[in-house]
């Protein structure tokens, strides 16, 4: 619960979350909104003499997770070339070249971030807007950034179809899981069927005694039998992964909680110092940081780690990256991208945990969890080198309003958000101790 000295931020703040939703709505990664909410935050920090830095770079936005609909289309159009492919045996070749690159770049873009593959997609313009508060002298040791993410997720149908199931989260849970982990385990299995009847009909094309062995074999004529109904299933599987992502713009997620609420607190932070100067960290430089196209693969934080990678700017820095505060019963300090083989700052870690234990907050969560999938903006901040953790009050489980358009901030208080203020003041007290203490 925020102080009465801090209410007034707190309420500010889910102001902005409202205003992001409500005025502006969906914010897709590179978007013409994405950019209109990053210039209301540049705006916001004009308004109290912090003059905003905005550093565009190209995204392509379905380069990562929001192009995961079209490993769905392709299981669907390798399940039907599974047919003349029967015929056809030359066809093999080609479906398991297409399989494996689709693959390939399903587990280097989709899941491990990569932007290997981003010059293949169509590109856009996005951009990260920053803002620094200097102490009173200019002279700093060290840095603390907070950032937010301004972009929006595309909708995803899976988990907004669970909206029936609100009332019984474990039902809805195991209906979103059962329908992408079947489509997966579809995907998966076509594709490495399709490869292996390439390599037995390539081998038995340059006489390879393994292939015409299995070709003659009682077992290939039952498995060629099997394969007149296994494309079936496989294709229902893969359209479950096709519609995964809505396509539609207009139905994307509004992004109250994640993650309007990550940049609202970060500025209000810094508005709080700058409105309250005596209570600035001694030899300490703030900075609010507005990332954009996280949902597109973090690629707002990769460019600003490289950009700074041999400035001041994130030397000697700590990070706070603030993802998503609005489940009351959630707070956590999130630890690890699982995905990304990243593990974030211990420093930091104890110092969430130690704040949450003086302001008696108990969480569902345990206070501190894994990111189990995708990634979040302390990943790249950390292999830069910064001391980077993110923080959350979010449920870790798939929900109906988790990427859907029904993140909208009437779905949380005020009263939330200004717990989540009061967090990060005191984490910048404990930095602030370290600091001098070291």
């Amino acid at each position: 619960m925020a102080t009465e000295t801090n209410k007034k931020y707190a309420q500010e703040a889910y102001d902005i979350v409202c205003h992001a939703a409500n005025e502006i709505g969906s914010r897709l990664p590179g978007s013409d909104s994405e950019k209109e909410y990053a210039d209301y935050m540049g705006d916001k920090l004009r308004e109290i003499g912090i003059e905003p830095v905005k550093e565009e770079f190209t995204v392509s936005p379905r380069a990562s997770i929001g192009g995961l609909p079209y490993i769905g289309w392709l299981g669907i159009i390798l399940s039907a070339l599974v047919y003349p492919a029967i015929k056809i045996p030359s066809l093999w070749i080609g479906m398991a070249l297409a399989g494996i690159v689709g693959t390939v770049w399903l587990i280097c873009s989709v899941f491990l971030y990569r932007t290997w593959f981003d010059m293949f997609f169509k590109q856009e313009i996005s951009q990260n807007v920053y803002g620094q508060l200097l102490p009173p002298d200019g002279k700093y040791d060290y840095t603390i950034i907070l950032s937010g993410h301004t972009d929006t997720s595309w909708n995803w149908r899976h988990s907004e179809h669970a909206y029936i199931y609100k009332d019984k989260p474990i039902i809805g849970v195991l209906a979103t899981y059962a329908k992408v982990g079947f489509g997966a385990v579809c995907y998966f299995f076509l594709v490495a069927v399709i490869v292996a009847l390439a390599v037995i009909h390539f081998g038995a094309t340059v006489g390879a005694p393994f292939a015409e062995t299995i070709l003659a074999s009682e077992s290939y004529k039952l498995f060629r039998l099997l394969m007149l109904f296994i494309p079936v299933i496989t294709a229902i599987g893969c359209a479950f992964v096709a519609m995964w992502n809505d396509p539609d713009p207009r139905n994307a997620s509004r992004g109250a909680m994640d993650n309007a609420t990550g940049c609202a607190l970060s500025y209000e932070i810094i508005k709080y110092f700058k409105e309250n100067p005596d209570k600035m960290p001694k030899d300490c430089r703030i900075v609010d940081l507005n990332c954009g196209s996280e949902e597109a693969g973090l690629r707002g934080s990769i460019a600003f780690a490289r950009e700074h990678k041999n400035d001041d700017l994130i030397q000697n820095a700590w990070h706070i990256n603030i993802d998503s505060v609005a489940d009351k019963d959630y707070f956590e300090v999130v630890i690890k991208d699982d995905w990304q083989f990243t593990r974030f700052d211990r420093d930091l870690e104890q110092m969430f945990k130690d704040t949450f234990q003086e302001m008696n907050i108990e969480s569902k969560s345990g206070g501190c969890i894994h990111n189990p999938v995708g990634g979040c903006d302390s990943t790249p901040m950390t292999r830069a080198g910064v001391k980077s953790v993110t923080f959350a009050a979010q449920n870790p489980m798939l929900t109906y309003y988790y990427h859907t358009w029904h993140d909208v901030p009437e779905r949380f208080s005020a009263e939330t958000v200004g717990t989540g203020f009061d967090v990060l003041l005191g984490v910048i007290d404990k930095i602030a101790a370290f600091e001098e203490n070291n």
